[in-house]
C-alpha cells in the first residue's frame, strides 16, 4: 500500500512505511484546516512511536497557526472528554488500538469529545489528498501548552454513573490487566477510588505488550490463569488505548467482550428508575416487555448498537420495554446513531460500552465502574451476571471476493435466505428468530467477512458455511 489504512475518523498504518512523520504532519494539517478556531488536544497511547509522532504533529499545527495542547500518554476516551473539557477545537488522538507494535495511528476528535462523523471526516480526508498544508510565517505560528491534569475530569465523571460507596463498602478483588497500554494511568485511580484491592498486569505504559495486544481469549490465556491465582473476583483487560474492555470471571472464564456491553446494558436499565434519565419515574425494569414494542430506527432513546454486535443488547432492551436501534459498523456511527435517537446507552460489542453521561466515546473505564457497581447492587458474581443473560454463539469468517461482485453477491444472499427479514444498512444483515447473519465487504482487502450468531456456534457456522457456498457459485 502507498498510503495507510484512512477511516471517516482517522487513519492507521506501519510506522516508517506507510505511516512516517510526514503522512503525521499533512493529516494533522488537514484537520486543522477545517477545524473551528481554538487549540488542538494532542494525545497518544504508549506505543514508543507515539513520541515521535507526536512531535511531528505538534510541530505541523503550530506551523499551520494552530496553539497545541499536550496531554502526553492518556486512553482515547479520556482524550474525548479532555478536549471537551479544555474547550478544544478538536483533538488527535495517536494510537493504532488493538493492532500490533509495528503500527501506529491518528484518531480525530471534533470539538464535542467523539470522533469524527463521516461528512467531516471525508472532508478532511480530501484535503489531505488534494491540497497542500498552510504553513504560516514566524510571527502566525501556534503556541504550545501542556495539560496539567489529564486524569481527573475524565475519573470524576465515570465515578458520578455509580454508586461508589456501595462499591467501596465490598472491597472487591480485581486484576488489571493494561498490558503496558494507556490504561492502567487512570485504571489504578479509578480502581482505587472504588477502594478496590488491585493486582494490576503490564502498568507501566512503555507500549511492550506481554502478549498480543487484542483482547481475546486466546491472547488472555495467562491472564486467565492469573485471576484464579491472585483470587480475584473479577478480570478486567484493556486494549493499548483503552476504549476496549474484556471480562474474566471469577473461575477464570474469558467473558469476553460482547458480554461487557451486554452486562453494562443490564445494568444501566435496571438502574434508569431512580436515574437522571426518567427523573425518578417508574423504573423500566417493572414496565411489561412488549412483543409489539417499536424497534426502529425512528425510536426515540433507548439502547443503540452496531449491526454486528451480539443479539443480547436488543433482546434486554425488549424485556425491560425500552426503544433499541442498530447503526452502521464503526465507532462514529454508534454515535451519530445515538444523538440521533436519543440513546440512555450504546455501544460496540467488540467492548466499547459508551455512556452519554461521561462522552460519546467508547470507554474501557466506564466498564469496569458499572460492572463493579452491577456486582455491588445485586450482590452477585460477574459470572453470575453473564449467566442470566441470553446466550448466544458468535462464529467470524473471511470470504474470498473481488469488490466489484460483492452488489452481486448480495443479491444472491436476500434470495437465498428469502426467509429472513434483510437490512442493507451495512452490507447485508439477514435475521430470523435467535440468530442472523452479516455480510460486508472489506474496506481493505478483496474479501467479504461473514458473521454468524445463534443459539449453538455449529448454527452460526452453518450460516457462514452457506454464505460462503452462494458466494462461491457466484465466482464460478
Amino acid at each position: 500500500m502507498s498510503e495507510p489504512i484512512i477511516t471517516v475518523s482517522g487513519l492507521r498504518g506501519i510506522v516508517g512505511e506507510t505511516l512516517t512523520p510526514e503522512v503525521a504532519m499533512r493529516y494533522a494539517a488537514a484537520f486543522a484546516a477545517l477545524a473551528p478556531l481554538g487549540p488542538i488536544l494532542i494525545g497518544r497511547d504508549s506505543r514508543p512511536s507515539g513520541r515521535m509522532l507526536a512531535e511531528a504533529i505538534r510541530a505541523g499545527l503550530q506551523a499551520v497557526g494552530r496553539t497545541t495542547i499536550d496531554a502526553g500518554i492518556v486512553a482515547t476516551p479520556t482524550a474525548g472528554v479532555m478536549v471537551r473539557h479544555c474547550r478544544a477545537a478538536g483533538g488527535i488522538q495517536i494510537t493504532a488500538s488493538h493492532n500490533p507494535s509495528p503500527y501506529n495511528g491518528l484518531k480525530l476528535f471534533s470539538s464535542e469529545g467523539r470522533v469524527t462523523a463521516a461528512g467531516p471526516g471525508k472532508q478532511v480526508l480530501d484535503r489531505y489528498r488534494t491540497a497542500a498544508p498552510d504553513w504560516q510565517p514566524h510571527d502566525r505560528l501556534g503556541l504550545g501548552q501542556v495539560c496539567q491534569d489529564c486524569i481527573n475530569p475524565h475519573l470524576l465523571s465515570v465515578l458520578d454513573t455509580v454508586d461508589a460507596e456501595r462499591i467501596r463498602a465490598r472491597r472487591f478483588r480485581v486484576v488489571l490487566d493494561s498490558n503496558h497500554g494507556a490504561g492502567g494511568i487512570l485504571g489504578r485511580r479509578l480502581l482505587h477510588e472504588l477502594a478496590c484491592r488491585i493486582t494490576i498486569l503490564g502498568e507501566e505504559p512503555d507500549g511492550r505488550f506481554e502478549h498480543t495486544p487484542e483482547p481475546t481469549a486466546e491472547n488472555l490465556a495467562g491472564v486467565l490463569q492469573a485471576v484464579t491465582q491472585c483470587g480475584a473476583e473479577v478480570g478486567f483487560c484493556q486494549d493499548p488505548d483503552a476504549d476496549r474492555l474484556a471480562v474474566i470471571d471469577e473461575a477464570g472464564r474469558y467473558l469476553g467482550e460482547e458480554y461487557t456491553l451486554a452486562m453494562c446494558v443490564d445494568h444501566v436499565l435496571r438502574q434508569a428508575g431512580t436515574g437522571p434519565f426518567f427523573g425518578g419515574k417508574t423504573s423500566v425494569a417493572q414496565k411489561p416487555m412488549s412483543e409489539n414494542m417499536d424497534l426502529s430506527p425512528s425510536a426515540a432513546g433507548g439502547i443503540v448498537t452496531n449491526c454486528s454486535s451480539s443479539r443480547m443488547s436488543e433482546d434486554l432492551a425488549r424485556r425491560y420495554g425500552v426503544p433499541f436501534a442498530r447503526s452502521a459498523v464503526g465507532e462514529a456511527n454508534v454515535v451519530d446513531a445515538m444523538l440521533a435517537h436519543g440513546a440512555l446507552f450504546g455501544g460496540e460489542g467488540n467492548g466499547g460500552p459508551i455512556d452519554p453521561r461521561v462522552g460519546y466515546v467508547r470507554d474501557s473505564f466506564v466498564g469496569m465502574a458499572l460492572l463493579l457497581d452491577a456486582m455491588a447492587a445485586r450482590d452477585m458474581t460477574i459470572g453470575q451476571l453473564a449467566d442470566e443473560l441470553p446466550r448466544y454463539e458468535i462464529v467470524k469468517t473471511k470470504i474470498a471476493l473481488p469488490p466489484e461482485k460483492l452488489p452481486a453477491a448480495l443479491d444472491a444472499l436476500e434470495k437465498r435466505f428469502c426467509d429472513a427479514a434483510c437490512d442493507r444498512l451495512d452490507g447485508l444483515r439477514l435475521d430470523w428468530p435467535g440468530r442472523w447473519l452479516l455480510v460486508r465487504g472489506s474496506n481493505t482487502e478483496p474479501i467479504v467477512r461473514a458473521i454468524a450468531e445463534a443459539p449453538t456456534a455449529g448454527e452460526a457456522a452453518q450460516l457462514c458455511a452457506e454464505a460462503a457456498a452462494v458466494l462461491a457459485a457466484i465466482q464460478s
